[in-house]
């Protein structure tokens, strides 16, 4: 039994709430949140002087194994090289406070129940498997004069490939139970053009309309859903009027497409730091001419993105999307996003939106009996300063997951 006395809770439920709160732990869970006086025999108490104790950051859209910031060179290392460089952009990313992460495209079931198992420290994860692309589309690497076969052993099964070439409604439909019986919790798709990916500019639809339904069919007889990578407004309200339930990134949506994710509860995931990352270090990572203007163009874009989607009242979370070295930036999404929506507004993002996209509601994402004790103890007020999150977690005086000392100074 853990007792956390003297805190300031700061959750999507508690804006203005500055009273001094006692947080008990028991195990695994919250057993109470309570400004009466707390006695438990046995327990350990600690008084926090009016820390911050606030949920655990939950990173809807990351790409874990992805150590190298060409997106498609990953898929060339070696797997035993793949999942060791894995591991420390996984701790990392705990040390920083995201508890909860939800891979885009490239980690596997064995690397969540890893972590699940202690075998290696990391989030919680939830992983797509390989994301699905078209050939040509956002997860065919070639570049215009390769005419190899993609994926010549027929396995897909690269450890640091993010995704996997499927064309057809028959090919869809069986990469999606592949993936599901593999231990996938979600499905990813490239519906549009993207920015890392050599022969497919931003503008492109991706996956037939047969095909989509299919995959989103398929996905939700599994009790699952589908994430798919869009940007352009065409491309997100086609997706969202098939079904898909989260679309990432969406820097180029217009106001009908945002009407649409409203109108079908579509969530948004918007990926605004891994574009301000790619602007400041991509061309020392070796990245193309023609990638970095792609990401430019969309960068700019990104923060009217915002904008435009807070006025049609589509939910977000919050989403990064880094490669490579890229990965340390990951925290800055926070003061990118602060500075169009405020800090509460993104804090909840990051939070309970982000716990509800992962179907984890009541138990992640908010301070309250019930729910699992993912917490960080930050020393001074996020709602004021949020940089207190950012950097590589400096600020935070500790981090538990599970109810556990993931890193303690207090």
């Amino acid at each position: 039994m853990l007792i956390l006395k003297n805190a300031r809770v700061l959750d999507v439920n508690r804006e203005h709430d500055v009273a001094p709160y006692s947080v008990v732990i028991d195990g695994e869970t919250i057993r109470e949140v309570t400004r009466e006086p707390v006695s438990c025999e046995g327990a350990e108490v600690i008084d926090l002087g009016g820390k911050t104790v606030m949920p655990g950051l939950v990173d809807c859209h990351a790409h874990v194994v992805a150590s190298v910031a060409h997106l498609g060179n990953n898929g060339r290392l070696p797997n035993t090289f793949a999942v060791l460089r894995a591991v420390p952009i996984l701790e990392a990313m705990l040390n920083r406070g995201f508890t909860t992460v939800r891979d885009a495209g490239g980690a596997d079931y064995a690397l969540a129940r890893a972590i699940e198992e202690g075998v290696i420290r990391g989030p919680r994860l939830f992983v797509a498997g390989k994301a699905l692309s078209q050939t040509g589309g956002h997860g065919d690497f070639r570049e215009r004069f390769d005419h190899s076969d993609p994926d010549p052993c027929g396995c897909n099964r690269s450890f640091g490939a993010i995704g996997r070439i499927v064309d057809g409604v028959d090919e869809v439909r069986k990469a999606v139970r592949e993936e599901m019986r593999a231990g996938a919790h979600h499905i990813k798709i490239m519906a549009s053009g993207g920015v890392a990916s050599p022969t497919d500019p931003i503008g492109n639809l991706q996956f037939s309309v047969d095909e989509v339904k299919a995959i989103v069919e398929e996905a939700a007889s599994h009790q699952t859903y589908v994430m798919a990578h869009a940007y352009t407004g065409k491309a997100i309200a086609r997706a969202v009027r098939l079904g898909v339930r989260t679309i990432e990134h969406g820097n180029l949506v217009d106001d009908e497409a945002a009407a649409a994710m409203a109108e079908h509860g579509a969530f948004a995931v918007p990926t605004l730091v891994t574009y301000d990352a790619m602007s400041k270090v991509g061309a020392k990572s070796g990245i193309a001419e023609s990638t970095l203007a792609k990401n430019e163009n969309v960068r700019l874009q990104g923060l009217k993105a915002l904008e435009r989607l807070k006025r049609h009242g589509v939910r977000m979370g919050l989403g990064t999307d880094l490669l490579g070295d890229m990965h340390q930036y990951q925290s800055d999404e926070l003061t990118i996003r602060a500075d169009v929506l405020g800090a509460f507004e993104t804090l909840c993002q990051a939070t309970a939106v982000g716990a509800e996209i992962v179907g984890m509601q009541g138990r992640l994402g908010v301070v309250a009996a019930g729910a699992f004790a993912d917490l960080l103890i930050v020393d001074g007020d996020p709602l004021k300063d949020i940089s207190l999150l950012a950097g590589q977690g400096e600020h935070i005086a500790g981090i538990l997951k599970n109810g556990g000392w993931v890193r303690r100074s207090l």
